[in-house]
């Protein structure tokens, strides 16, 4: 947790002054017991009203400047607390969104999405009460100690027995139970992964009629993560009792020898009852310092996992400062000039995923020049996303080199490098907002003329003039209210609206019918910008008039060459033809 401290660094007043106002409460409640011995040793004995109501008067004035200290207190530890956890949240996100694709595959969304708020939101927990009450706490445990003994030495002695007795309790408590409380948030984690899981999949589960395999799945997760919140609370819940026990015993052992001691005269009446007073003081601070440490506990085990994090370095590193193209381009001069004019290449390129056993991706070299159309085809699993998100650098390749333009894309600035691709994945994924807002993930500057060309090439125009409002026709979360084939041309119309000089579609038209997708790359081929085009699909039909086709098989090039070539030359293409047209009934 210590290391997240450096997100208070912009609240040192707070930090500062939240405990000092603490302490002062603290002292002004350390004197309330030297004012009850006034009023019961002169007040009472004596008989003296005015005596008594002037003690009374103080004792209301010190409570009042008390709760004064107290709310202000409060107020600065909430401050800093809540400024603490808004900059950890911005760091936290921008850190995930460096993670590259690999990163991310082995976290977990759910675990990300858990340790952004859940986990959070217990920190910023424990980060007020440590201002709070901290110091407080023990300079109260302490104090009601050193002031027990100026009333009397040989009294105050139960307090050097009880209060180490306690603190024995307290922190053997807080050591059994931290652990624990890391475990209870990883089953968090796992509730909040079958909860994701149901939310986004209901239609599948309700098609395949499984409510009640995943209804059981969800309480048999949710009854192992209560058990074990339970198993926690049990350990946790000791400290009360235990401490009542401590501190009612030693009440009882004051209340004896201070009986005693008035009867020999050694101490007033008053002294006794200022003695329980403040081991009572004691009683209830090292009840608020016992829930201070159940609070802290939660708060470091959950600092440690967003810590994990952090220390989670991203796969994908971007090129040294000040790096451009222009520079790393330099190192290419010895090239051919035909290279001017490759706009992608691969040389023996390997990917091997992380904790993998084997390479996705084997030996792949080809090249791809500009203004030309690669289809890339072939079964499922056979590496052909694998490819084309080697080319935004989405996961880097283990092996051999990626090049774009004759760089390697491991000198590019991120930015640079996929500013000047258009990518469009095989799912398709829209924001809440309208279908202006979507476009303008595109191009933030994009104006009205360019959105409505991007939406033609893409073969989108048709049904967003057809809705109400046009560009301002409303998108739900994820594009829950368009279907399958919308929101895929609306993700093209997102892509092609920055004018991009690659673009990827990463079987992006699976959801067309023929003649739309026959449209669609009609299009794209008949744009006034020379921009090369990788079609990744299953369909024979949407990559057979590409100027290439790269057949993948397991991970390796089966077969490069167009159309017509590789009909004859490769034995995977010509079956995937086969079994998709002669299936239909189609010519070859």
């Amino acid at each position: 947790m210590g290391k997240l401290m450096v997100y208070l660094k912009g609240y040192k007043k707070e930090t500062v002054l939240a405990p000092l106002f603490k302490m002062l409460e603290a002292s002004f409640e350390l004197l309330i017991p030297l004012v009850m011995v006034q009023i019961i040793d002169r007040g009472i004995a004596g008989a003296d009203r005015g005596f008594i109501f002037r003690m009374g008067l103080l004792m209301i004035t010190l409570g009042m400047i008390g709760l004064v200290c107290s709310i202000t207190a409060q107020y600065f530890a909430a401050k800093a607390a809540v400024g603490f956890s808004a900059q950890l949240k911005h760091s936290l996100f921008a850190h995930i969104q460096s993670l590259s694709f690999s990163e991310m595959d082995v976290i977990g969304t759910s675990t990300l999405i858990t340790r952004m708020t859940s986990d959070v939101n217990q920190v910023q927990s424990g980060v007020n009460l440590i201002l709070r009450l901290f110091l407080r706490s023990p300079f109260i445990v302490v104090g009601a100690m050193v002031m027990a003994f100026t009333i009397d030495t040989k009294a105050a002695a139960v307090f050097t027995v009880t209060i180490p007795l306690l603190c024995v309790v307290v922190f053997g408590i807080m050591l059994i139970s931290m652990p624990l409380y890391k475990k209870v948030q990883a089953g968090l984690d796992k509730i909040l992964k079958i909860t994701r899981e149901n939310l986004t999949g209901a239609r599948v589960v309700r098609a395949f009629h499984k409510e009640e395999a995943e209804i059981h799945g969800f309480e048999e997760g949710n009854r192992d993560l209560t058990k074990m919140q339970m198993f926690v609370g049990r350990i946790s819940a000791l400290m009360n009792p235990v401490t009542y026990i401590i501190i009612n015993g030693a009440v009882i052992v004051l209340i004896h020898t201070g009986a005693w001691q008035v009867d020999q005269g050694y101490i007033t009446q008053g002294e006794v009852v200022a003695l329980v007073n403040y081991m009572s003081q004691i009683l209830v601070e090292l009840i608020k310092l016992a829930n201070l440490i159940i609070t802290v506990t939660k708060a470091f085990a959950c600092a440690n996992r967003i810590q994990d994090i952090f220390e989670t370095e991203p796969g994908v590193r971007p090129a040294p400062a000040g790096q451009s193209a222009k520079k790393a381009g330099k190192r290419e001069k010895g090239e051919a000039e035909e290279d001017k004019e490759v706009a992608v290449s691969f040389e023996q390129v390997g990917l091997t995923y992380k904790n993998a056993g084997a390479e996705s991706l084997t030996d792949i070299s080809f090249r791809a020049y500009k203004g030309q159309t690669i289809g890339i085809i072939g079964g499922t699993g056979s590496g052909k996303s694998s490819i084309v998100h080697l080319i935004p650098r989405f996961y880097d390749a283990t092996r051999g080199t990626v090049k774009v333009d004759g760089v390697d894309v491991k000198e590019y600035p991120l930015e640079e490098l996929r500013a000047k691709i258009g990518m469009v994945m095989q799912k398709a994924v829209l924001f809440k907002g309208t279908v202006r807002d979507n476009l303008l993930w595109g191009k933030e500057d994009a104006t009205e003329e360019e959105m409505w060309k991007a939406l033609e090439i893409s073969q989108a125009k048709e049904f967003v003039e057809t809705k109400e409002g046009g560009l301002e026709a409303e998108v739900a979360q994820g594009g829950k209210n368009l279907s399958g084939g919308q929101k895929q041309r609306l993700t093209i119309a997102r892509a092609l609206i920055r004018k991009p000089e690659i673009l990827i579609l990463d079987d992006s038209a699976s959801a067309l019918d023929f003649a739309t997708d026959a449209r669609l790359r009609k299009a794209i081929r008949e744009m006034e910008e020379k921009i090369t085009v990788f079609i990744v699909s299953q369909r024979a039909s949407s990559i057979q008039y590409a100027d290439s086709i790269i057949v993948m098989d397991d991970g390796e090039v089966a077969g490069i060459g167009t159309h017509e070539e590789l009909l004859e030359n490769c034995g995977v293409y010509k079956e995937i033809y086969d079994s998709q047209f002669k299936k239909e009934g189609r010519a070859g």
